[in-house]
């Protein structure tokens, strides 16, 4: 199951780099650009999570980023995956659009990001400012 879960990654990782923006605005009018901000997006974030700390990870989405979530605008869906051959987590969450998702504060995000570190320090007893570092931070476009 690790090599499946790592080639899924794989795939992932080499999909986000053509599946973004790449033919955004071909037409030359922006059209395709106004199409990718209006249409169901997927943000994909790699944590490096060991597997000693596995379950206060899922207690830290729990807590923080799991109710922050729900009550978004545009937010439709989570799934948290772990890849036990990496050691990471991998988050796949929908938006009904780019510009919904986008459209979120900064500072609201790194609000929610600074009690989900606090929880995970808690949880896992370490003092990094960081427990579950990110390794990767993208985009799906669903076809």
């Amino acid at each position: 199951m690790g090599r499946v879960c790592a080639l899924a990654v794989l795939l992932l990782t080499l999909l986000l780099g053509v599946a973004p923006t790449a033919d955004a605005g071909a037409h030359g009018d922006g059209s395709q650009q106004h199409g990718i901000q209006q249409q169901v997006v997927v943000e994909v974030l790699r944590l490096k999570v060991p597997a000693a700390d596995r379950e206060a990870w899922l207690e830290a989405e729990r807590q923080s980023w799991e109710p922050w979530l729900q009550a978004q605008s545009g937010f439709l869906e989570r799934r948290i995956y772990w890849d036990a051959a990496s050691d990471e987590g991998v988050l796949l969450i929908h938006w009904a659009s780019r510009r919904q998702w986008q459209g979120i504060a900064t500072a609201e995000v790194e609000r929610v990001q600074e009690r989900f570190d606090q929880l995970a320090q808690q949880g896992t007893g370490r003092s990094d400012p960081h427990p579950f570092p990110l390794l990767f931070s993208g985009e799906l476009i669903p076809q």
